[in-house]
């Protein structure tokens, strides 16, 4: 046990941890071009341990890395018992302790942010009312239970149990659900009128949709500008009745309809959704631009709160550096579709029309004041270390030499003549 903490508290193991760093910064950051932004991070700094990797247009199946978690955790526990062993409590070294408990926090706070923080959207047109908001890169198939009066059931089952081939069952739900095949980005076009191009699948299906559209299979997107929209082929069973095979699809996000037990139920592949206890209604938008230029300067949308748990009723605004901070939830203006935008791009669409609306970015992020707490910390223990070396060296400087002792006899002075 001893050696064990010994090894875990000793600087070596720091400076290979930070080198292990700095290499994963170097291989994600390069591999962020074949593989994009948010799945470059999902590999390699929100996973343990990294297998392979493609740099310079090069597959390196052999490459075996350390992932950021890994690195995160060891780092976290390499402080600790550094901090718990190397270190003795006195007031001399208070600065020290004090950077070091910011470091720590610091660390916690990032992998809290990790864990627990996520970040959807909301698009509302004028007047809209939405309790939730979607995000910008999961899907869920949703089966929704309309036969309540007053609200309605929602059962989600994530993207990743939508495979093709396997079979969906859940307590909440009276049939049996199974998948028989999943496209993981795709494009549907109109099937009335025309031929069909040879690379549009044909969807095998009863009902829906799905039954009037092609199907285009595209390769997984990996800019950032844009997302992947799944599609995929549903067939719902109760008992060995088959009640029918749907085309869902995130491209359209579009309900289907289809009744069983003498229930109303809807299904729908859809970008994922988080729900709230409250409703936001956007009630007017403004985008100022400087005068002579399309730049903007200054997006603000004004909307209604309404929280019925609450009692609550009533309006604020939005606007660029100032988030709307509600129930744990940060609401920033990410972007805007104003009227004069919305005319013109109604005359470019061939009489498509386009509606003004505002975007707001959601962000939940439980620990989002730990870093500012941490880096507070970190300044101040600098700081106190700082002056307390100071204090001691102006103290040692301004203290008087003590007065030299004599070292020989005085000579005694010597009579003169009478």
């Amino acid at each position: 046990m001893d050696r064990l903490i010994k090894t875990l508290s000793s600087l070596r193991l720091t400076v290979v941890l930070l080198a292990c760093g700095l290499v994963l910064i170097f291989v994600g950051t390069l591999a962020q071009v074949h593989e994009g932004l948010y799945q470059a991070q999902a590999r390699y700094f929100k996973s343990w341990l990294i297998v392979g990797s493609t740099l310079f247009n090069t597959k390196l199946p052999w490459l075996v890395l350390p992932g950021g978690y890994a690195i995160g955790s060891l780092l976290l526990v390499n402080l600790t018992a550094a901090h718990f062993t190397r270190f003795h409590w006195t007031w001399r070294k208070s600065g020290i302790f004090l950077t070091h408990l910011g470091l720590i926090l610091l660390l916690l706070g990032q992998l809290g942010t990790d864990l627990l923080s996520t970040e959807s959207a909301i698009q509302l047109e004028r007047g809209q009312t939405k309790n939730y908001s979607e995000d910008f890169h999961a899907n869920e198939l949703a089966f929704i239970n309309q036969s309540q009066p007053n609200e309605d059931e929602v059962i989600a089952i994530p993207e990743r149990f939508v495979t093709a081939g396997t079979t969906i069952t859940h307590p909440q739900l009276p049939f049996t659900v199974k998948v028989k095949e999943f496209w993981p980005n795709t494009e549907l076009m109109s099937a009335r009128g025309g031929a069909k191009p040879p690379v549009a699948v044909v969807p095998a299906v009863t009902a829906g949709y799905g039954t009037n559209v092609w199907l285009f299979a595209l390769p997984a997107t990996q800019d950032m500008e844009s997302r992947n929209l799944p599609s995929a082929t549903i067939e719902v069973l109760a008992g060995t009745e088959v009640k029918g095979t749907w085309l869902v699809s995130s491209y359209t996000g579009q309900t289907q309809s289809f009744e069983h037990g003498g229930q109303r139920w809807a299904l729908a592949l859809r970008f994922k959704r988080y729900y709230t206890p409250y409703s936001l209604t956007l009630l007017d938008l403004k985008h100022d631009r400087y005068p002579g230029t399309d730049l903007p300067k200054d997006f603000r949308s004004r909307v209604r709160i309404v929280h019925p748990a609450k009692n609550e009723d009533r309006e604020t605004e939005i606007f660029m550096n100032n988030p709307l901070r509600y129930e744990g939830l940060a609401f920033y203006q990410l972007k805007m579709v104003d009227d004069e935008t919305a005319a013109r791009a109604s005359r470019e669409s061939a009489g498509q029309k386009v509606t003004p609306s505002s975007t707001f970015q959601v962000v939940k992020n439980p620990s989002w004041l730990t870093p500012y707490f941490a880096c507070l910390m970190v300044g101040f223990g600098l700081a106190t270390q700082f002056l307390i070396h100071l204090v001691g060296f102006v103290q040692k400087r301004n203290t008087p030499a003590a007065a030299a002792a004599p070292t020989g006899k005085m000579s005694q002075p010597q009579k003169g003549a009478a």
